[in-house]
């Protein structure tokens, strides 16, 4: 389906336990919506006696693994795009085993919005609690709990009310979601999911695909305080073309903020002061520009500036410290123990790094910390201490997503073994230069 390009974008990822029907939810979504092309129906009328029992089995839409259509779970994270007339859609399923967490942190950690599951005979798991905690760590700020199934429970509405009263019991111990919805469904029999449920008159709230194109998003982006880190110095070299010649330029997305022609800008870690002589974008060059637009700044001076600084505004200044705090959602078999080194990718710059302490474990049941843990197991939430090589640039993940996250890479391997999010910084960036340039 062709969508006009001012169409906005919804990300949203599906998380719950295991067999809640995430995949098939999904394969719902788009089989309803008519966003199934023939070859996928042809693929999914092949597979249907080898998977299905003889009847096309949704889940295959995004299962495509061997291993997932033979066990029918979830393995990889798969996504899929999709288009209705009032917005365009990208969904990540992610899967539902305590072994895979570290899939739905890589899933969720783009998102706008997070779908969990909860199987209407099962009730709130500890996956639920855990996948809901994860969701609020990483600042999703709209969360649908999708209470599915319930063609399972006779369409109860007191079940419903049940699940609905034991989450709303837990959700104010993770105070971050703005915004929190549910809804009963059948992903299997499509009740709720595109049309509304004739099983559930009892229910008068919106189907879920209803709420996807209406929820909200275009204030969740931090627009107030600018932040560009700079990907790469720009330098075409074209003598054909007399703008291109000498052209300096410095390209990236905008991590946040609203950046003009003739704004007053700082350069860090250097400190230097200058103004926007430029802004190129994709359509030419534009006056202003706005996160999370990927553009290329012109500036009133030439400076010493490479990938890994970063420009921003005079009036909102970031943390900059190479002793960060950070909370930590480990991912590698082997445990983080404090003193252990790696290589923190942050925004456009990679640093070496040391954890020098764990400060404390969540514990899931409870979401009480537990202080000063001996180590963080596989999968464990905690919240550590780091120091860094060269200062990082940032602020506090709750206010910015983008300059508040990093990955933690273990040297050697290149595997990334934990996704951090920084705590707010203590004090703005004091700066080293006071001979700015006017």
């Amino acid at each position: 389906m062709i969508t006009p390009p001012s169409i906005e974008i919804l990300r949203f990822n599906t998380c719950g336990s295991v067999d809640d029907g995430k995949s098939t939810l999904i394969g719902r979504l788009l089989y309803d919506s008519k966003n199934l092309m023939e070859d996928q129906l042809d693929a999914l009328e092949r597979s249907a006696d080898l998977t299905g029992g003889g009847q096309i089995n949704l889940a295959n839409v995004t299962d495509g693994l061997r291993a997932e259509r033979e066990q029918g779970i979830t393995i990889d994270v798969a996504y899929r795009y999709f288009a209705t007339p009032r917005r365009r859609f990208i969904v990540a399923d992610t899967p539902g085993h305590v072994q895979y967490t570290r899939n739905m942190v890589t899933g969720a950690s783009t998102a706008n919005l997070s779908i969990v599951l909860v199987d209407a005979r099962q009730g709130v798991t500890e996956q639920t609690r855990r996948h809901s905690c994860i969701a609020a760590l990483l600042g999703i700020p709209h969360i649908v709990f999708a209470v599915n199934k319930m063609d399972l429970v006779d369409w109860s509405e007191e079940r419903f009310l049940q699940i609905r009263a034991d989450i709303e019991a837990f959700l104010p111990k993770l105070d971050a979601f703005r915004d929190v919805k549910f809804i009963p469904i059948s992903a299997l029999h499509g009740d709720n999911v595109v049309d509304p449920s004739p099983h559930m008159p009892w229910y008068e709230g919106p189907t879920l695909l209803r709420h996807l194109e209406t929820v909200h998003i275009a204030s969740d982006w931090n627009l107030a305080a600018l932040r560009f880190p700079v990907q790469w110095v720009n330098r075409p070299h074209r003598p054909t073309d007399p703008r291109l010649h000498d052209f300096r330029g410095f390209s990236g997305q905008l991590a946040g903020g609203i950046v003009r022609v003739g704004q007053p800008v700082l350069v860090l870690p250097s400190g230097w002061k200058t103004h926007v002589r430029e802004i190129w974008t994709p359509a030419g060059i534009e006056p202003e520009a706005f996160c999370p637009q990927s553009i290329t700044l012109v500036l009133e001076h030439d400076l010493d500036i490479s990938r890994g600084d970063m420009i921003v505004g005079v009036d909102a200044l970031p943390g900059m410290s190479q002793d960060v705090v950070a909370r930590l959602c480990w991912m590698h078999p082997r445990p983080l123990t404090a003193g252990r080194k790696f290589l923190l990718k942050h925004t456009t710059q990679t640093v070496q790094a040391v954890v020098t302490g764990l400060e404390h474990r969540l514990d899931i049941a409870s979401f009480e910390p537990q202080p000063c843990p001996a180590e963080l197991q596989l999968n464990d939430i905690g919240e550590v201490r780091i120091h860094t090589a060269r200062p990082l640039i940032y602020d506090g993940y709750a206010s910015n997503r983008l300059t508040g996250s990093f990955i933690l890479i273990e040297p050697g391997t290149n595997a990334t073994v934990a996704a951090g999010m920084l705590r707010p910084p203590t004090e703005p960036a004091r700066l080293e230069y006071t001979d700015f340039v006017i």
